[in-house]
């Protein structure tokens, strides 16, 4: 361990604008870094140019060009603009959450004598397979990318032991095992809101939610396949999409055609209402096949409400017994939702809500740090961080 505060520079690409996932990690972890007594600095893509202090220490924007097809999505693309930056903000650790278009700023931590950290946030060849690579071509691929990730970078950090497959499948030594977390006070079971759970589902009805981008690689496609094959067998069933992103329109249209039971909320900005709407669900659905943790299913879990999840996924391992796993096809996931539902409802979401206290955000802030050999030496009180 260091023994001394640390500045850890993080750079992140792909964070979705107004919410997602990796933004929840990123600002959980950042609080959590800034409460054991660690500067936390954020480095992120985006329309135009900032610099601001924040809960979770110093954000700074650089203009980063639009990917085209992913709905907002944007990158670090100027390399030497970031290089600069980097060597005036001279960190102590360096942490870096995208193993593509930023794998080069291993090189330039190893350069500097900066430790480095790489975060895999997502399998390579899940993520390829999901853009429509056959399974050995996306393996193959994966391997050479991950390959010389693990050379570039002093370790990787994984979040499951899912995550950390396909690097110990090429003999990578400098692997680290660190999970994410749930804020469990902001999710929590008493969220549910019979008013809310009214307007999109009636009494006799089974209410689904999905909490997810609509993105190719997120397959949200199998929660409207899922919600068609219950009604076809005759269970009264409503699905609620809360999220965006560029499959939306076709998923609007698909469901009108069908004249399908569900409702598009398009991004939720309000945490509460979120929290709400899952803690109100009967099942929340998972279809996401390359996901490699899941916060939006901890979260539903934390809220007492059990969730179907892809058996291709990390999400088998992170749910254990308080959900169901099904292949990615609609009959698989409403064979799971049915199956589920047979179980007593005050059951099936205390065991929800049991599996998501395993997951605390201090636990997770630990793990990074360690990641970093960096101590916990300074203890202030961060909700959702380390307390």
């Amino acid at each position: 361990m260091s023994g001394q505060s640390l500045r850890i520079v993080r750079l992140a690409n792909f964070v979705a604008p107004a919410s997602g996932g990796l933004r929840t990690a990123l600002r959980e972890l950042g609080k959590g870094y800034q409460a054991a007594g660690h500067e936390s600095v954020l480095i992120v893509p985006g329309e135009r140019a900032s610099d601001r202090l924040t809960e979770q220490g110093r954000i700074i924007t650089l203009p980063g060009p639009l990917l085209p097809g992913t709905g907002g999505y944007r990158v670090l693309a100027d390399k030497r603009r970031v290089a600069r930056l980097l060597e005036e903000l001279a960190p102590d650790r360096l942490e870096v959450c995208d193993r593509t278009t930023l794998r080069w700023t291993g090189k330039w931590a190893r350069r500097a004598r900066v430790p480095a950290v790489m975060v895999s946030h997502e399998t390579a060849d899940g993520v390829l397979r999901t853009w429509g690579l056959s399974e050995g071509v996306a393996r193959r691929a994966a391997d050479a990318l991950n390959v010389r990730t693990a050379h570039t970078y002093a370790r990787v950090v994984c979040t499951t032991e899912f995550a950390e497959r396909e690097f110990v499948r090429i003999g990578a030594r400098n692997v680290v095992r660190a999970p994410l977390g749930v804020d469990l006070v902001e999710r929590r079971p008493a969220l549910h809101d019979a008013g809310l759970r009214a307007r999109y589902a009636r009494e006799a009805e089974t209410l689904l939610v999905t909490c997810t981008r609509l993105s190719v690689e997120k397959r949200p496609g199998t929660a409207l396949d899922a919600v068609e094959a219950l009604v076809r067998r005759g269970r009264r069933a409503v699905l609620v999409v809360a999220g965006d992103g560029p499959l939306r329109p076709r998923l609007e249209q698909r469901a009108r055609e069908r004249g399908l039971p569900v409702t598009f909320l398009g991004h939720v900005s309000d945490h509460g209402l979120l929290g709400a709407l899952q803690a109100s669900a009967d099942v929340c659905l998972a279809p996401g096949p390359a996901e490699t943790f899941g916060l939006a299913a901890l979260e539903a879990m934390a809220c007492g409400t059990p969730v179907v999840v892809s058996a291709s996924s990390a999400l088998p391992e992170v749910i254990g017994s308080a959900g169901a796993v099904a292949a990615d096809r609609g009959e698989a996931f409403a064979d799971a939702v049915d199956m589920l539902l047979e179980r007593p409802e005050a059951e099936r979401r205390g065991i929800a809500r049991a599996r998501a206290e395993c997951f605390g955000w201090d636990t997770a802030v630990r793990a990074f740090l360690a990641a970093h050999d960096a101590e916990v030496f300074l203890r202030r009180s961060v909700p959702g961080g380390v307390a």
